[in-house]
């Protein structure tokens, strides 16, 4: 009798546990759907609830949600702020160079995330590889510099043996890293960076310096795009030309 009700009782059980993970999934549906909802009408209007911004919640669900993902991304864990600005620059580069926004919008999180970890201003990455290769991955110099920042594999094996050699050159990920590296540490041996933007471009004997000018245009470029960007707590209808600098991008 008892074996007979085992596994009556036990699909009772798996029955009820069924039940429990659809109610679950359906409250969160439902409360991911009124923070959208939210947040809608708080973009459009501004701050009318409790008088405070609802993007701390947004972050939060974003959050959660990307944590979620199986790919591990961690460009993808960022707030409303970092995503905007994230997207702002991959939206203006794509534009300019013709190349995806989407593909940009991870080179540029990317470019982010190194530049905290080595204490290189994110910027400065970026205006590199756009004077370097133009966000061209595969692009390769008759000197041997190869990928987006044009790294010289031969000059510099040491660091990218930790990502298996030279073959691992056109990886984007790896060739930001390295390139980056290589741009810390001739800031630290020159401490200047005019001097170790010279130098990674191999041309110090250059008096007029001609790379540290395209390289720093190019960041005050990228800090004018940002610039122009309307901040997300103020409803788009108060923004006025006369708000935004008169600087050209060319």
């Amino acid at each position: 009798m008892y074996a007979k009700s085992t596994p009556r009782m036990e699909g009772l059980s798996m029955a009820r546990l069924a039940h429990w993970v659809r109610s679950l999934m359906t409250l969160l549906v439902l409360g991911a759907s009124l923070v959208a909802l939210l947040l809608i009408v708080n973009h459009q209007y501004g701050p009318l609830i409790f008088g405070e911004s609802l993007e701390p919640a947004a972050d939060a669900l974003r959050l959660t949600q990307n944590a979620a993902r199986p790919d591990g991304d961690p460009a993808l864990l960022l707030s409303a702020a970092e995503e905007g600005r994230y997207r702002t620059l991959a939206e203006f580069l794509a534009k300019r160079y013709r190349v995806s926004p989407d593909v940009t919008f991870k080179l540029v999180s990317h470019a982010h995330t190194v530049g905290r970890q080595l204490g290189l201003d994110p910027l400065l990455i970026i205006a590199v590889i756009a004077v370097e290769s133009g966000f061209n991955p595969i692009a390769e110099s008759d000197k041997g510099a190869k990928g987006l920042m044009q790294v010289i594999p031969k000059y510099h094996p040491d660091k990218l043996q930790e990502f298996g050699g030279e073959k691992a050159v056109f990886d984007p990920v790896t060739n930001i890293v390295v390139g980056a590296r290589i741009l810390k540490e001739y800031i630290r041996l020159t401490g200047n960076l005019g001097s170790a933007l010279q130098m990674y471009a191999g041309a110090l004997g250059d008096t007029e310096d001609q790379y540290t000018n395209r390289v720093m245009s190019e960041k005050r470029r990228l800090q004018y795009v940002l610039s122009r960007t309307v901040p997300r707590s103020i409803p788009l209808r108060t923004a006025s030309a006369n708000q935004l600098p008169s600087t050209p991008l060319d």
